[in-house]
């Protein structure tokens, strides 16, 4: 191997000489990726198509020992960072354009204890993997709903899931974590060690360290009645509000998702997507609102088991397809927001695009705002613009759209955005990503002094510190 240039933290080259790459690729237990590596390519890509970014170096780790020679080595020589964990990216803060890229896609263990209802996952792990294993004892937690979502990127920025009206946000259900600290130390943060830090990794992203583990409250999840129901463009209007009305009143054991999409067909419509988790009976009452209105295009909803519903949406996500997302998190679904929806979406550039409301759940509304480092407990749903298309010369003109929407849409909306959907610092800007973490913002940058005050991890939605 010869010497290396790379990026450093302050955005300067450094080269590396052939010694120095040689000897942290011998310290590894896991492959040390260099461009000229046949698997390389394929290491940098993460879900979405539109990332193409070339790191100078990718650490696969085979375990937490890797990752803490990792942050070492980039601490000692000042290396721009990324962390890449089940790499459902969405802005692609996983991959960094010239430094080093931990990648943790090859730590997927997940182990289940059934008796205690735990389960502890390393965090390349996907929501697929760990509802598989869980499942296997009849049993879950909020997860998502993608199964190819990484367990790591969802948990640390809050965490929706179809499961949150009953059990509450996945960070909610996060009862520990190993986190490799700036310093190159793993931590075990729970509830009684590092509260300060178990706090922060549960809605402050990826700003403290790297999460090697994750262990999670478990919960009882047998059969439930679930699916999509699809209503005709021409009653928008009314399915919207009734879709409002419901989410708004509706029991803990139901979640949803109200959107507008193009079919297969090329023709919009509505499409309303539930998950009741209880008994099957009693939801065949409760969601009768949302299947009898009017006359549906069609109805899905049907008793299936929750690894099948965690894949719902899938067709919709394909890894290597081209993604941008907008969104924002939303009190209450007004009638005006509901119009700019209807008035635009018809122009929308590719039929695979889809704008939606995605509830929060009951439970989540019942921890306080400060409980966690997420804070946004008195928001209704996140609301959101997932733009997707195939052509890479077409960029230009879904990304407009997109920030037009949402920009449309934001006096309807707390103006907060969904932390995990937003871009880096420069995309977004410094006022957006201060209120993507709300009124835990001040605590969080005097979280990230105390452990990582020279902002080693700053390739995510960053809190600056101030140390």
């Amino acid at each position: 191997m010869t010497e290396l240039q790379v990026t450093t933290t302050s955005g300067t080259s450094l080269v590396l000489d052939a010694a120095t790459v040689q000897g942290f690729k011998t310290s590894l237990r896991g492959p040390l990726l260099h461009p000229s590596d046949a698997s390389y390519d394929d290491a940098r890509k993460v879900w979405n198509g539109m990332i193409d970014r070339r790191p100078a170096l990718i650490a696969r780790c085979a375990g937490a020992a890797d990752v803490i020679t990792a942050v070492n080595f980039a601490r000692t020589h000042h290396l721009l960072v990324s962390v890449r964990g089940g790499g459902h990216n969405v802005p692609g803060i996983a991959v960094c354009q010239g430094g080093l890229m931990i990648d943790l896609a090859g730590m997927r263990s997940i182990r289940v204890d059934p008796v205690r209802r735990t389960a502890r996952a390393e965090g390349g792990t996907t929501w697929g993997d760990f509802d598989r294993e869980t499942q296997a004892f009849g049993l879950a937690t909020t997860g998502g709903v993608v199964s190819s979502t990484g367990i790591a990127g969802l948990t640390l920025g809050g965490g929706l899931g179809w499961l949150a009206g009953k059990y509450g946000l996945a960070c909610d259900n996060l009862i520990a974590a190993d986190l490799v600290t700036a310093d190159g130390q793993l931590r075990h943060v729970s509830a009684s060690e590092h509260p300060d830090l178990f706090w922060g990794v549960r809605g402050g992203g990826g700003n403290f360290g790297v999460v090697t583990s994750f262990e999670y409250q478990l919960h009882a999840v047998g059969p439930v009645l679930a699916g999509i129901v699809l209503y005709p463009f021409t009653k928008a209007k009314e399915a919207l509000t009734v879709y409002r009305d419901f989410a708004m009143a509706c029991p803990d054991e139901v979640n949803t998702i109200g959107a507008l999409l193009t079919s297969p067909d090329g023709v919009p419509v509505v499409a309303i997507g539930v998950c009741y988790n209880g008994d099957l009976d009693v939801g065949e009452r409760v969601l009768r609102p949302l299947r009898a209105f009017g006359s549906p295009l069609a109805d899905e909803i049907r008793p299936m088991a929750y690894c099948q519903v965690q894949t719902l949406f899938d067709a919709a996500f394909v890894r290597g397809q081209r993604y941008y997302f907008k969104s924002n998190f939303m009190q209450r679904i007004s009638d005006g927001a509901i119009d700019v929806l209807i008035e635009r979406f018809p122009t929308i550039p590719s039929p695979l695009s889809l704008v939606y409301f995605e509830q929060l759940g009951q439970a989540a509304h019942r921890v306080g705002a400060t409980a966690t480092a997420f804070s946004h407990r008195d928001a209704l749903c996140d609301w959101g613009c997932d733009a997707v298309w195939l052509d890479p010369a077409a960029d230009g003109v879904h990304i407009a759209w997109t920030r037009e929407l949402a920009e449309a849409m934001r006096p309807f909306t707390m103006g907060s955005d969904y932390a995990p959907h937003m871009g880096l610092e420069t995309d977004e800007g410094v006022e957006r990503i201060q209120a993507a973490y709300g009124a835990n913002y001040e605590r969080l940058v005097a979280l990230k002094n105390t452990y990582d005050p020279t902002n080693l991890f700053r390739h995510n939605q960053n809190i600056k510190p101030t140390a």
